[in-house]
């Protein structure tokens, strides 16, 4: 549980208690959601509504859609729109803020976790800068489908507890139906939220963010003798773990902006993100990224680069409010130490992903990091210089541990070099098992290690389009509810669900592109 003040006795129900509109007043504007025309509610995550100790039974049906479409809000809710600034493609806008977006309020769950509950697409706020403030019904249910995928690969997530339509049209390129999203975070705490702050120089109130963030995400930091670095390393790791983890399943968040950089540690805001098929860093799917800032391959120097933006805002409380050039020079120093150990951080995380992905144990058992390392970059060299499906390809490594390479050799053009380096993988495999006890170091054990962490099902862009805009122009939320049933359990081979593992053709993904929804 955080450190910060808690409501007494069990939670049962909306029993919120808001720490961040109580103890951070002037950080938010008060706002309330606009009213639904006619609510109707699309989504429910049942299992997530539980472990909030909320009344599932209660939340079905037209009560449900009235509250999670903004019409009704539960006793105790506190609606607020939060202030932020951020780096949006590198260019800094000082205020940005929950432009489309109210946090409604928090919980403490039943495993004694603070979590916002925040709505998405509920209207206009004064912080909307031009916009409807709206959502349509494809991006918000988007938002469950790859939010739920990451949440079953075991990938930190803000998650979707219900999907509301509005009986309302938003206008984007064409008219379309609207929708509000219920989203459950750690927290709603960004960069750009300390960003806001200290590009006013207002130094008190970025102290009082800090000791807030520090209290709900790092509380042992509190008596720290250097809090606000600690949180700068607290926070940094957490990000090299996330991002290690988003480039061990292909995943391009798309839109990798400060505000779009959760101090949690979760992956927020789905919006132009998609998951890479054939092996490509330069993977960009996003139509507004015309530049390849926030491509595949570029997003641990750009988790850096972000996190070296955070770093600033926290030089004043480093320095300690004083403009003593020594202080400011020492700082400046901390920070960029912080910053620097970022790469060996998240290659360190990335290895040890991709260690259990070869099915390896450890580097204690046989290898060593940079040979391991090699390992996996001729890997991915293969992949990438024959456009090999990324996760099939994992997938089906599985399958020639357990000795049977025809799957993985029918993924190659030509397998040539393929056999090369799995003689290599072998020798490697072997090393490992001489290491091992003899259970643990057999095809058939190794195989089954790895199918534990190579998943056969991932969000594929066809099939999350197809099931959107069936839901959205049809109506019909069959083709969304069955593909969601097989994203929630990526790593079980069924063989009626084995349309969802195919690949697109290379046309398709060829003229793919995501979009912002707003």
């Amino acid at each position: 549980m955080d450190a910060l003040t808690t409501p007494a006795g069990p939670v049962a129900g909306f029993s919120f208690d808001n720490s961040y509109a109580r103890e951070l007043q002037g950080f938010y504007l008060p706002w309330k959601p606009v009213e639904a025309t006619a609510p109707r509610l699309l989504y429910l995550n049942r299992p997530l509504a539980a472990e909030l100790g909320l009344d599932v039974a209660a939340l079905g049906g037209e009560p449900g859609a009235a509250l999670f479409a903004g019409n009704a809000l539960p006793s105790g809710a506190q609606p607020i729109a939060q202030a932020y600034a951020g780096h949006q493609f590198g260019g800094f806008s000082p205020q940005l803020g929950d432009g489309r977006a109210l946090l409604i309020g928090e919980l403490v769950d039943r495993q004694g976790r603070r979590r916002d509950i925040a709505f998405k697409g509920s209207g206009r706020t004064p912080f909307s800068r031009g916009g409807d403030g709206r959502a349509a019904v494809g991006p918000m249910l988007r938002e469950v489908l790859i939010g739920e995928a990451m949440h079953a690969l075991g990938i930190p997530t803000t998650r979707a507890l219900a999907v509301a339509a509005t009986g309302d049209q938003v206008m984007r390129e064409r008219a379309l139906p609207g929708a509000v999203l219920t989203r459950v975070a750690a927290s709603h705490l960004r960069v750009g939220t300390f960003q806001f702050f200290a590009a006013r120089g207002e130094w008190e109130r970025l102290r009082q963010l800090a000791d807030y963030t520090i209290a709900r995400h790092d509380p042992e930091l509190a008596a720290s003798p250097a809090p606000y670095l600690g949180l700068l390393r607290a926070v940094a790791r957490r990000q090299a773990v996330l991002i290690a983890q988003w480039m061990n399943v292909g995943f391009i968040h798309g839109v990798m902006n400060t505000d779009n950089m959760a101090l949690s540690g979760e992956t927020i805001d789905y919006g132009p993100c998609a998951f890479m098929e054939g092996y490509d860093p330069a993977a960009v799917f996003s139509s507004i990224d015309h530049g390849g800032r926030y491509a595949y391959g570029n997003q641990p120097q750009i988790a850096r680069w972000n996190l070296a933006r955070f770093g600033e805002t926290l030089l004043p409380l480093l320095a300690r409010d004083t403009e003593d050039e020594a202080a400011v020079k020492e700082a400046v120093a901390q920070v960029t130490e912080v910053i620097d150990a970022f790469p060996t951080w998240y290659a360190a995380a990335l290895l040890q992903g991709q260690r259990a992905k070869l099915g390896l144990a450890s580097v204690a058992a046989g290898g060593d990091d940079e040979a391991d390392a090699a390992l996996v970059g001729d890997w991915l060299a293969l992949l990438q210089a024959q456009s090999v499906d990324f996760t099939l390809a994992w997938r089906r490594l599985a399958d020639a541990a357990d000795g049977n390479e025809d799957p993985l050799r029918s993924l190659f053009a030509d397998a040539a070099p393929l056999a090369a380096w799995l003689a290599r993988w072998r020798e490697r495999c072997a090393r490992d098992d001489a290491a091992l006890p003899p259970a643990a170091g057999n095809g058939a054990s190794r195989a089954e290690r790895m199918r534990r962490v190579n998943p056969w099902i991932i969000p594929r862009n066809e099939r999350v389009e197809e099931a959107l805009a069936a839901a959205s122009d049809g109506d019909d939320l069959g083709p969304f509810d069955r593909l969601l049933a097989a994203l929630m359990q990526p790593y079980d081979e069924v063989a009626e669900r084995a349309r969802y593992a195919e690949p697109a053709a290379p046309s398709v993904t060829a003229c793919y592109q995501t979009f912002c929804g707003t």
